[in-house]
C-alpha cells in the first residue's frame, strides 16, 4: 500500500537582483497521516513557551528562543525532513544562449522535489504563494513534473496556513544566515549551533543523497 507524504517548499533570496548571495529553494515533509499529530504538539509548545504569532527566522530573537529550540529539538526527533537546494547566485552564467533566470529558478525547483519522488509513494506539494507570479509558476512546476504520476496535487497556500511551511522557513533561514557568517543575533546563532549539534555535519557542504532527514544540495554550475 503506497503512503502519501505532504511537500511544504519555500524559497529565501532567489531573486535575480536582491543583492544576496545565495539562491536556496527547500521543503519540509512529512507523511500524511502524521500531520495531526505534528501540529497537536506544536500547538503544546506555542502554549508552553507562550508563543504568539508565525513561526519564522526573522522573528528569533532572545525571548523567543527556547520555543524556538524546542521546536528544532522536535523536528529532528520525528520523521519531519528537509531539504534544501542551494545555489551560489555570483555562478550562474546569464550570458548563456537562451538563459532566463526564471527558467533557470523553476529548474532548480525540480531539482528540488523530482529527484524524491519515490514510485512507492504518492505526494501533494504545497508551494507559499507570494506574488501575482504565482500561477505561472504553477503552471510551470505542474509541466515540470507532469511525468511523475505519483504527485495526487499540486497547489499553493500562504505561509500563515501551514506550520510546515513556517518551519521550513525558519530551518532555511538558519542556513542562509550561516552562510553569509552574519553572527549579529545570538539567538540566531544558538539555533545555528543546535542544528549542527542534531546533523553533526557542515551546513556549507552537500550532504549524501541518501540523507532523507537533513539533505542539502549545493549546485555546482562549472
Amino acid at each position: 500500500m503506497k503512503k502519501t507524504f505532504n511537500i511544504y517548499c519555500d524559497e529565501s533570496t532567489h531573486l535575480q537582483n536582491d543583492g544576496m548571495p545565495f539562491m536556496m529553494i527547500s521543503y519540509v515533509s512529512c507523511a500524511y497521516p502524521q500531520l495531526k499529530i505534528h501540529k497537536a504538539y506544536v500547538q503544546q509548545l506555542r502554549a508552553k513557551h507562550k508563543f504568539k504569532g508565525e513561526i519564522k527566522w526573522s522573528a528569533v530573537s532572545k525571548s523567543e528562543y527556547e520555543f524556538y529550540a524546542d521546536l528544532i529539538d522536535y523536528f529532528f526527533a520525528t520523521d519531519l525532513m528537509f531539504r534544501a537546494v542551494i545555489v551560489d547566485k555570483s555562478k550562474i552564467d546569464e550570458t548563456r544562449k537562451d538563459f532566463t533566470y526564471n527558467d533557470f529558478y523553476f529548474r532548480m525547483y525540480y531539482q528540488l522535489i523530482y529527484h524524491k519522488l519515490t514510485p512507492e509513494n504518492t505526494f501533494n506539494i504545497y508551494l507559499d504563494i507570494k506574488d501575482t507570479c504565482s500561477q505561472t509558476k504553477l503552471v510551470r512546476l505542474q509541466e515540470l513534473l507532469n511525468s511523475n504520476n505519483n504527485i495526487r496535487n499540486i497547489q499553493f497556500i500562504k505561509s500563515y496556513e501551514s506550520f510546515l511551511m513556517q518551519l521550513c522557513d525558519l530551518i532555511m533561514g538558519a542556513i542562509n544566515y550561516h552562510l553569509r557568517s552574519l553572527n549579529k543575533v545570538t539567538a540566531k546563532n544558538r539555533l545555528i549551533e543546535k542544528i549542527q549539534s542534531h546533523t553533526k555535519i557542515s551546513l556549507r557542504e552537500s550532504t549524501p543523497k541518501s540523507n532523507d532527514k537533513f539533505n542539502l544540495f549545493y549546485i555546482d554550475l562549472k
